[in-house]
């Protein structure tokens, strides 16, 4: 556990509740020791077998219900929240809920436009911005955003995502420069090829050929990153992407 962390600090992981999200939410409350604020949209049990595994390892979590997609929704929860726990202070926000609709741009129907948009950048802005005052006012914050691969050298079938991601590294860049000086870093993690439920349904004995380390990722090792740039070890590297891939894109 990190010291200078307190019951009252808080991380809040969006689409906490299965894959890289879950790794993620058990990784900082192992290494850091925040209480973890599990968000879903649809799966509780999920999002319970995240909160068990949580507290297996002596850690404290709240499952938190909302669609990142969706403003009000969140501008909802989120208020209600903190208006329940009002000594409370979310210094980590990790920004990894994410859908994909994938198909050739040609063909593409506009929902899927949307709700790729909707759920990979939309949601930056509905989640951070009312998080980011409490964090301006204390001088301490953590803003990680999952991107991916596709948003760095887009992926042919891949328009919608690869643009809703790479839109992110862009505000991730441009606010790391509005709030460094009040002691916010604002990174991003950009994995490849990692093991979960985005990847079930590819061929994964041909992708890994494409991988110098010819090997898909897993959502472990993308938890580890993520949790050094909430520690206070990273306190200096704000405005990056750092790609996870296994050397595909280097």
């Amino acid at each position: 556990m990190e010291k200078g962390v307190q019951e009252l600090k808080y991380a809040l992981v969006t689409g906490g509740s299965r894959g890289i999200g879950r790794a993620i939410c058990l990784q900082l409350s192992k290494d850091l020791g925040y209480h973890i604020l599990i968000n879903y949209r649809s799966n509780k049990n999920a999002a319970l077998e995240t909160l068990s595994k949580i507290e297996s390892q002596g850690g404290k979590a709240t499952l938190l219900q909302f669609d990142v997609a969706n403003a009000s929704e969140t501008e909802t929860a989120l208020s209600l929240w903190q208006e329940n726990n009002k000594d409370a202070v979310v210094e980590v926000l990790v920004n990894n809920a994410g859908t994909h609709k994938d198909g050739l741009f040609l063909w593409m129907k506009s929902n899927d436009w949307k709700q790729v948009l909707d759920t990979n950048l939309n949601s930056f802005f509905y989640v951070t911005q009312p998080l980011l005052q409490p964090m301006l006012l204390q001088r301490f914050g953590r803003i990680i955003n999952v991107v991916s691969l596709s948003g760095l050298k887009g992926t042919a079938g891949q328009v919608n995502y690869a643009a809703a991601k790479g839109a992110v590294i862009a505000a991730t860049k441009s606010l790391a420069q509005e709030v460094a000086k009040r002691n916010i870093t604002v990174n991003a993690v950009a994995p490849g090829f990692v093991t979960s439920d985005m990847t079930a349904g590819l061929d994964e004995k041909e992708l890994k050929k494409l991988v110098p380390l010819n090997r898909f990722g897993t959502a472990e090792e993308v938890a580890h990153l993520v949790s050094f740039l909430a520690s206070k070890k990273a306190s200096y590297i704000t405005g990056e992407v750092i790609n996870i891939n296994g050397g595909i894109y280097s």
